[in-house]
Parts: structure tokens; sequence; C-alpha cells
């Protein structure tokens, strides 16, 4: 397993940016990279001490990029745009979400096309390995010319401004600095421009939905595996044959999964014969719909680790009289595919509620509303209308951010793409999936109850029990909420789909 990880040298992953979070990967500054940092800040200096016209080197920003700093104001000029940009407003932005934006921006900053200081970096990678984490507003980026006001308030700390979430607590970062008996750093020539623009928000959001998407998609074909169980579908829908002659991607391995899931089970082999033709969609269509969710996961992971790696400042420094002012800042990259993600979220749990609705139906000898005391017991008949509001509150979600565009900074900034909202969104449609899939799961537990003696196959099995170690079977009406939230909680830290896929042969 990797235990090192060289910021601007190594490929960023999902997989590795969330290694880094959690501290199993430790994150370093190689001898080659701290040469390259070095260098494209002496082009940087150089190109302040000669005076030249360099957009956010000696001249304003945004509109008043034209303006002219004289080299006594350059360094000011620093702390007052981290000073102006920081108007973030709403709540505090999680923990995790913070780290993931210190260490994307270290991995942009080290590649060497940004002029910062070494010791600049070293102080970011401080705060991470400290645990001295800024306190960064959820609101007030429109995604373009880099995240401004959240990676404004991300380095206020780094001039002693601003607060940071240390030992526990919300501090002034003045306090936490005095304490440590440290000072704030200074800044030269476009380090505190180098520090805001970027993407990091936006991106630190999909880094995020990419790990919590493929773990509801994983989830999904699970429990929508035991709820064909319990309602005795059939799985030919799921054969190779059929998936080669359509082969999208997500489908083909939807399909697999569902195949090896269902593998060996008394209960599908119990009624092969049965007579019954066609199974519902939100049965039949899994691979189909499922897939397509996974699809446009597969797209967005990509797009990610692209931007993960990539440089988006502006200007970008390529040499000591060499720089482009670009347009690498803007968002449109990522705010596309995550709108699309938001939609493909939605549908998965749209088609899990259709089959929770399907459970309480009392067919194909199952007792209407998964309980054979009906009447004094309302049964699962409650639970599924917190899908359907959940469903519906997603579907409120699905508005595109990036479909909108209001311009900024007096007509300058005139198209920017709202990513950060979309990444915000999308994050809130995982966080109602997860409980939608819960609810589902709960469902179907209760229902291959009434299966038996016949058991699933072996994983199925497994993922019963499992399930049935944190919530019992009903015999009668309980507080279900108290349930629900058991079961999210073993989907949203990942253990139910862990456990199952560790059986998986795939």
């Amino acid at each position: 397993m990797q235990t090192k990880f060289f910021y601007g040298r190594d490929k960023l992953t999902v997989e590795t940016a969330v290694q880094l979070v959690q501290k199993t990967v430790r994150g370093e500054l190689h001898p080659e990279t701290i040469e390259r940092i070095n260098r494209s800040q002496q082009y940087v200096q150089h190109m302040a001490d000669a005076g030249k016209t360099v957009y956010g080197i000696t001249t304003g920003f945004g509109i008043l990029a034209n303006t002219k700093i004289s080299e006594e104001e350059t360094t000011t000029l620093q702390y007052k745009i981290l000073q102006s940009h920081s108007v973030g407003v709403g709540e505090p932005v999680p923990e995790e979400i913070v780290r993931l934006m210190m260490i994307t921006k270290i991995h942009a900053l080290a590649q060497g096309y940004s002029g910062v200081q070494l010791s600049t970096i070293e102080r970011i990678l401080w705060q991470l390995e400290n645990d001295v984490l800024p306190v960064v507003p959820e609101k007030g980026s429109v995604g373009a010319s880099g995240d401004l006001a959240p990676l404004a308030h991300l380095f206020l700390p780094l001039i002693g401004l601003g607060e940071v979430f240390y030992k526990g607590k919300r501090q002034t970062t003045a306090d936490v600095l005095s304490a440590l008996n440290m000072q704030p750093i200074r800044l030269g020539p476009k380090e505190g421009l180098a520090l805001i623009n970027g993407t990091q928000f936006i991106l630190a959001y999909a880094i995020k939905a990419v790990q919590r998407m493929s773990n509801c998609l994983d989830a999904a074909d699970i429990i929508g595996a035991m709820s064909l169980e319990a309602l005795t579908g059939t799985k030919a829908p799921f054969d190779e044959r059929l998936h080669q002659l359509r082969p999208f991607e997500g489908s083909q391995i939807v399909a697999e999964r569902l195949r090896l899931l269902l593998a060996d089970s008394e209960i599908m082999q119990s009624h092969v014969d049965c007579g019954r033709v066609q199974d519902p969609y939100s049965l039949r269509c899994m691979p189909q719909v499922h897939g397509a969710s996974r699809n446009a996961w597969l797209h967005l992971k990509m797009l990610t680790e692209t931007e993960a790696n990539s440089v988006t400042d502006n200007p970008v420094v390529f040499g000591e009289d060499d720089t482009i002012s670009g347009g690498n800042f803007h968002g449109q990259p990522l705010a596309l595919p995550l709108d699309y993600c938001c939609f493909a979220a939605a549908e998965i749990g749209n088609i899990s509620d259709r089959r929770c609705y399907l459970l309480l139906e009392g067919k194909w000898g199952l007792p209407v509303l998964l309980m054979k005391n009906v009447g004094l017991n309302s049964g699962f008949m409650i639970p599924q209308y917190t899908t359907a509001a959940l469903v519906t509150e997603n579907k409120t979600l699905c508005f595109p951010a990036s479909a909108d565009s209001i311009p900024t900074s007096l007509g300058q900034e005139d198209h920017v793409s709202m990513g950060s909202i979309s990444g915000r969104k999308l994050n809130r449609v995982l966080d109602n999936l997860e409980y939608i899939l819960s609810i589902e799961l709960l469902s179907a537990c209760q229902a291959i109850e009434f299966r038996r003696p016949l058991k699933s196959s072996a994983v199925l099995e497994a993922a019963h029990d499992y399930v049935r170690q944190f919530v019992g079977f009903a015999e009668e009406d309980r507080i279900f909420a108290n349930d629900i939230n058991k079961v999210k909680n073993i989907i949203a830290d990942f253990s139910f789909v862990n456990k199952v896929n560790s059986l998986l042969s795939l």
C-alpha cells in the first residue's frame, strides 16, 4: 500500500485524496518539486522587481486589471486580495471538505506554475498535519475566476486573519498563532492571487461526491437484488448476451454484479416455472437505469481526476518573462458533470422508491405492508412516505446550477459556472439517497424473511445478516426512524457495501 504521496509529482486520484484526508497516506514535497517551486517564485520576483506589467503581479484584479500597482504596494496588494474576497456566508463547510481543498491546492501550487514561495506551501502543509483547519463558509462562490470567496477564507489564516478549528474549538487565527508562538507569513508578489484562483472548492465537493456516489451505486445493486429476491423476480434480464447487444459500460457492470449477487439462490430456483413472463421495470431494468447513473459517475470520476492534476491558477507562469493570463480557473468542466450526476443520483433514489412500493403491495406471496397483523399496525407503509418525500426533494434539487450565469466584476467576469452550487447540491442529493436506500434495504430484509425456509444467495444472505446485527425483524409497529437511521449509518460509512463487495468475485 502507498504510504507517501509527493505533491506536484505523483498523480492524485480520488482514492489517494481520501487517503490523504484520513492520514493513511502522508503528503510530502519531493526535492525536484521544491526546485520547481523555487524557480517559479524567482520568475515572479524578477517580474515584480523589473516593474513589468503583468496581471496580478503589478496590476489590480478583475475589472482593475488595467490599474498599475507600484513596487511598494505589491505586497500590500496580496494581503488585500485575501481580505476583500473573504465574503463567504452560511455554515462552515465540513472538515473533510476543508482538508480536500487544502490538499488539492497544495498539489496544484506544487506543480511550479504559480510563483508562490516554498514557505507558503509549507505553512499550508503544517496546518494540515497539525489540524489547524480554516473556517470556510459554504456559500459565495460563482465558480469562475476560481472559487474566490471560499479560497480567500481558506487562506486568511496564512496572514493571521480569519478563524480556524483547532483542538475541537472554533478560534481566531490570531489566538491560535499566539498560543503556538508562531507568526503569520509574509506574502510575496502574486501569492494572494495564486491562492484564491482555482477550482479547489468545486473539486473538493466533486471528490467527495465521486466517493459517495460509488458507494450508493454499489449499494443500489445489492439492495435491488435483495428486493428482486423478495419479490420472486427473475434474473433472466441480466443475461450477459443481452447486454453485449447494447454494450454500455455501466449496464454491463451492473448486470454482472446482479448475476454474481444472485448466483445459486434457492429463492430464485424455487420459482423458475412460475409462469410470470415479466417483472416491473424497477426490477427488470436495473442494468439500464443503475447503469446509466454509473455511466454518469464514470464520467465525473474521469473529469474530477483530470482537474485534480491540473493547474487552475491565473496567470500561469511558464518562465522568467513568459506568463499567460487565461481561463483555467473556470469551473465549467466540473459544473456540467456535477449537475449530470445530480440527475443520475436522483434517479437511483427514484427507482429505489418504486421497489419499496412494490414490496408493500401484497403480491407474489408477501403480506400487505410487509406485516401479518395490519390494521392495528401500519407496517412498512409509512417509511415509503419518507422515500416519496425524499425523491421529490431530490427532484427539486435537479435544476442545473450550471444552466445559469450572472456576470460579476463589472462585466469582466461575464460568464461564470456556478459549479460550487452544483457540487454542494449533488452532495445534498446523495444525503437523501442514502436514506432512500436504507428504507429499501429495511423493507427488503423484512420481505426476504417471509420466503423462509428458502434462502437467497450466500452473498445476499450475508448482506441480510449484517443488517440484522443492527435492526431486527419487525413483528409490529415501532419507531421506524430509529431503524432507518441505523441502516443509513451502515450505508453512509461504506461498511455495508464493503462487507458485501468483499464476498463478490469481481
